[in-house]
């Protein structure tokens, strides 16, 4: 059935934002400080975890912490490494380890890593996380050079390469809490691959890789769009799904040293620059023509297109990639609240902005804070 939101104008989603604008922000102060805000939080998420792991995410309204989820942990591991490099700060290396443990811990005995937490009620192997969590134990390899790290690593990219179709597209494993069992997002997938075959020196991977981002360009219309990328609605995918794919394909292709993965992500993140909003902030849905599809903003979405544009940045100056980049991670930094003396929030970053909006309600997910740091550290990097 098809919904009001659905059926609105883009000018009317453009007023519902304006009515919002304001509402529950703060100011925006030295980025170092919403950095290391954001770092102390998920810090606490991890304590919170116990056992290695760091739970999902805060509900707000009912005052507790999700389950311990292994996709999004895997991918914070490389982030804590990265703040501790930055920081100085050793215990941020001490616990990307420890995370990357308590993922060989849970890992499936066929390698390949569970959708969902470990609340789930089965633990069923699934694609996408899988792929994620290849970041983490390449990244735990690298740093540490412990032996099941590498085993971990090796038996999850095996596991991936054998269930990949010949197109390769992934089409089995996918995420029992995803309506389609196609993404094109698994572009991201395809880049933890590249992770692997760097720490294992395994070029089978890289082949991999390489298919599964063939496939994905059949999936792009000549205005940029992509065909079946997220997670409910493939009409109005998420900017978190769009992140997903079109950081993944642009990553890859410089990886690769292959123009047209590049060339396909930078026509996407071109079309996007034109939906941000003067505030900085990014529908949080799009439509297939590029347009509004929803009035309030994924902030996770906003900083994985800006650290994509931050990454465009660096050999394209066609367009002003940096500064789009810096309104978007600055909007999120106002969404921050730094003064609460709740360390469930302090520091966090919510999934909608509003907080109300339609992506993690009243929920404050790990991997928008991840994402959040991995932005703004490229962008202090780059300035």
């Amino acid at each position: 059935m098809t919904t009001i939101l659905q059926r609105a104008h883009p000018r009317w989603l453009g007023h519902e934002w304006r009515r919002w604008a304001r509402r529950g922000r703060h100011s925006v102060g030295d980025p170092e400080i919403h950095l290391r805000a954001a770092a102390q939080w998920l810090a606490h998420a991890h304590d919170v975890g116990k056992y290695g792991g760091v739970p999902a995410f805060y509900d707000v309204q009912r005052e507790r912490w999700e389950a311990s989820y292994p996709e999004t942990t895997g991918y914070i591991i490389p982030t804590f490494y990265a703040y501790a490099d930055r920081s100085g700060d050793a215990s941020y290396f001490d616990r990307a380890t420890r995370m990357a443990h308590w993922e060989s811990d849970v890992q499936l005995d066929n390698g390949a890593v569970c959708a969902g937490t470990l609340a789930a009620p089965r633990m069923v192997p699934t694609v996408f996380n899988t792929g994620q969590v290849l970041f983490g134990w390449a990244a735990a390899f690298e740093r540490t050079r412990e032996p099941r790290f590498a085993d971990s690593l090796r038996r999850a990219a095996d596991w991936l390469v054998s269930v990949q179709d010949d197109d390769g597209a992934w089409r089995r494993h996918g995420s029992p809490f995803a309506t389609h069992p196609l993404n094109t997002y698994n572009t991201r997938t395809a880049l933890g691959l590249l992770d692997a075959a760097r720490a294992l020196d395994e070029p089978s991977y890289s082949d991999a890789a390489r298919a599964n981002l063939n496939w994905a360009l059949t999936q792009m219309r000549p205005n940029g769009w992509l065909d079946n990328n997220d997670l409910e609605d493939n009409r109005r995918p998420l900017t978190h799904t769009l992140g997903y794919a079109l950081q993944g394909m642009l990553e890859a292709g410089m990886r690769l040293g292959d123009t047209r993965f590049v060339d396909a992500a930078r026509l996407g993140l071109g079309r996007i620059v034109h939906c941000q909003r003067r505030d900085g902030s990014l529908p949080g849905r799009l439509d297939d023509r590029w347009r509004a599809a929803a009035p309030w903003s994924c902030l996770t979405g906003d900083v994985q297109i800006a650290y994509a544009w931050l990454q465009l940045a660096r050999f394209d100056d066609s367009v002003d990639w940096g500064g789009h980049a810096r309104r978007s991670i600055e909007f999120v930094q106002s969404t921050q609240d730094l003064a609460t003396m709740d360390l469930n929030r302090r520091g966090g970053v919510a999934g909608s902005y509003p907080g109300h909006g339609g992506y993690m309600t009243h929920r404050y997910p790990n991997w928008a804070a991840k994402f959040f740091m991995d932005a703004l550290m490229l962008s202090l990097e780059a300035r």
